[in-house]
């Protein structure tokens, strides 16, 4: 079964819709394991307006966290703990997408990050990267700490407008698979989520 981890360079950067890309290419499951905020309408709820398989799972968040803010601090104003042993992967016989927060060091706690949570997890990550002023140094530090955590990387998928040279200089300094790209669509729905899937059942 392919299980991966979907990480990105920052916040806003699309790992959702990618996420829904990949769960729809694979017929795979989907899990988040932390939710802070939009309870009534997070990304699993987004995932699943977005694909039209009817094998895919969206499991329940180990975590759903009612303010809109880093993990750690809103489970703090719930009184709650997380650490990254508190993870755990849905039992599933099924391909699983599991998709994070943020970027790699989103804290959850005082001590630990996502950085915790994907080593605790041993998954295979793919690096969701836009393009923006600092974006290449943001996509090289999470490769970096990455490859530093022997954390294992399928590749990178570049998602908005093209940046042929910035995109060139990631992919040669950091040696990564380009896995393909994701245009920034007017109408992101079910039906150009499918035609997307169709690429990626190839690179997967």
């Amino acid at each position: 079964m392919k299980r991966y981890f979907v990480t990105g360079i920052d916040t806003n950067i699309g790992k959702t819709v990618v996420s829904a890309i990949l769960t729809e290419a694979l017929q795979a499951d989907y899990f988040k394991p932390i939710q802070a905020g939009d309870l009534d309408k997070g990304d699993r709820i987004t995932v699943q307006s977005l694909i039209s398989n009817t094998k895919s799972k969206l499991w329940p968040e180990n975590f759903a966290l009612k303010a809109a803010m880093s993990p750690h601090a809103a489970a703090e104003l719930e009184g709650i703990s997380i650490q990254a042993k508190d993870i755990t992967l849905p039992e599933t016989d099924n391909h699983l997408i599991v998709e994070g927060a943020g970027g790699l060091m989103v804290p959850i706690n005082k001590e630990e990050t996502y950085l915790d949570i994907m080593k605790t997890l041993g998954l295979e990550v793919i690096v969701v990267s836009k393009n923006y002023l600092g974006s290449i140094n943001h996509t090289l530090m999470t490769i970096r700490h990455l490859q530093q955590a022997n954390i294992p990387i399928k590749g990178i998928i570049f998602n908005g407008d093209i940046q042929m040279s910035s995109e060139k200089v990631i992919l040669e300094m950091t040696g990564m698979t380009y896995l393909g790209r994701v245009l920034q669509e007017e109408n992101m729905d079910a039906i150009t989520v499918s035609q997307y899937a169709e690429f990626f059942k190839k690179v997967l």
